[in-house]
């Protein structure tokens, strides 16, 4: 990388620091963005600069926000009532592109892993149970991921909750579709033998 000047390779190396991004393609971009006009590079450099001095957690459901409280939080047709748990923003994003879900949603920002020193009370698990006390909630649904520490963090807050009336229910999870059973992990077929329904 010898060949390229001080400022492109300072702008290659923060580039491959992205996730996803290897050298080659940090160096794509960093030409892609050298043959913008002017204008265009400054739009790019003063939205990451914008990006980190407006975002914030909602207060409600603490997911990103440029507002006190966030579109979803703020939208009356939204359902109050029904409350998606999710562990990050990026599944809260993920269940809204299904366009599945009509509720609202709690952003834990993790999942409890004792072995990475996370606990309940370092996720916000305890704002969840004010929400229920305080709010008109009268489902809460556990979108946390299948892994083990996803599946007890479920188990806990379900375990939580149990004394409170609010349903809690779990999402479904098992075959995709269009999966061939042969491929399936023994896992996955365990859970959609137990999540089984009536058709």
């Amino acid at each position: 990388m010898d060949y390229y000047p001080g400022s492109i390779k300072t702008l290659i190396k923060r580039l491959a620091r992205l996730p996803g991004v290897g050298r080659k393609t940090a160096e794509r971009l960093a030409m892609h963005i050298l043959q913008q006009p002017d204008e265009e590079a400054r739009r790019l450099a003063e939205s990451i600069v914008d990006l980190k001095r407006k975002l914030r957690l909602c207060s409600r459901c603490f997911s990103l926000s440029d507002d006190l409280l966030c579109r979803i939080c703020n939208d009356p047709s939204r359902e109050g009532g029904l409350v998606c748990v999710v562990e990050q923003p990026a599944d809260m994003a993920s269940i809204e592109k299904s366009g599945a879900f009509t509720g609202r949603y709690h952003i834990l920002g993790g999942v409890l892993s004792p072995m990475d020193g996370i606990g309940p009370d370092d996720i916000k698990i305890a704002e969840l149970v004010d929400r229920v006390e305080r709010e008109s909630i009268r489902e809460i649904i556990l979108a946390t991921g299948t892994n083990v520490e996803g599946e007890s963090t479920a188990a806990y807050i379900a375990e939580i909750l149990s004394t409170m009336p609010v349903r809690v229910t779990r999402i479904a999870s098992g075959v995709p579709m269009g999966g061939d059973l042969k491929y399936v992990d023994q896992v996955t077929l365990k859970r959609a033998m137990e999540s089984r329904h009536g058709i």
